[in-house]
């Protein structure tokens, strides 16, 4: 499964051997964290830690940037938005926030199995079968939404530097169209990976 759509980069660091239902409860600890840092400083000393945290992981500085590198332009914008409104303390901050949560998520995908994880997911979300759902098949689409958000991420950095060189960086349509076909196309290579495995919707 982890060929499907992982980033998982093979190690034996602590961080890898960590289970996964501890690194998922780490994250959530750690992203309620970063919300209740209140200003530049705090959150600088939080990127000092991730970056830490990815030294121990020896996942490689290339594997890091690529986990951040698909929201940069979200980032740009995201900053400009905040800055007019919120003044520079708060674009930073905010910007902040968003791109060490984002890190964060990356460093658990890349050191955690998709199959590690989906077993971890199904173990928790046992009590759904009481609603006639099958934990194995809600485990399943929750791994793949995670693994898919950085590569909908990267598609769209793709169209947009498409859409830069043709000289139509303003055009809605010019950057949707690709962008929605591209994700259709990753949905049904991924749908037909998953049904040569035996996953699909038929019981």
């Amino acid at each position: 499964m982890n060929g499907l759509t992982g980033a998982y980069v093979p190690g034996s660091s602590a961080l890898h051997r960590l289970p996964p239902g501890a690194k998922l409860l780490g994250l959530a600890a750690a992203c309620t964290g970063l919300l209740l840092l209140p200003t530049p400083a705090a959150l600088a000393g939080a990127a000092a830690v991730v970056a830490l945290l990815y030294a121990l992981s020896r996942v490689g500085w290339a594997a890091a940037w690529a986990q951040v590198k698909p929201v940069r332009w979200f980032a740009v914008a995201l900053f400009a938005v905040q800055l007019a409104f919120s003044g520079p303390e708060g674009a930073v901050t905010a910007t902040l926030r968003v791109v060490l949560a984002v890190a964060l998520a990356g460093l658990v995908t890349l050191t955690t199995r998709t199959s590690d994880l989906m077993a971890c997911l199904e173990r928790r979300l046992a009590v759904v079968r009481v609603a006639g759902l099958d934990p194995f098949r809600v485990s399943l689409l929750l791994s793949l939404t995670l693994r898919s958000v950085p590569v909908v991420a990267g598609l769209a950095v793709r169209v947009r530097e498409a859409q830069r060189a043709r000289g139509v960086e303003r055009s809605v349509r010019a950057f949707a169209v690709p962008l929605v076909v591209g994700a259709l196309r990753h949905a049904d290579a991924l749908g037909e990976a998953l049904s040569a495995r035996g996953l699909d919707d038929a019981d």
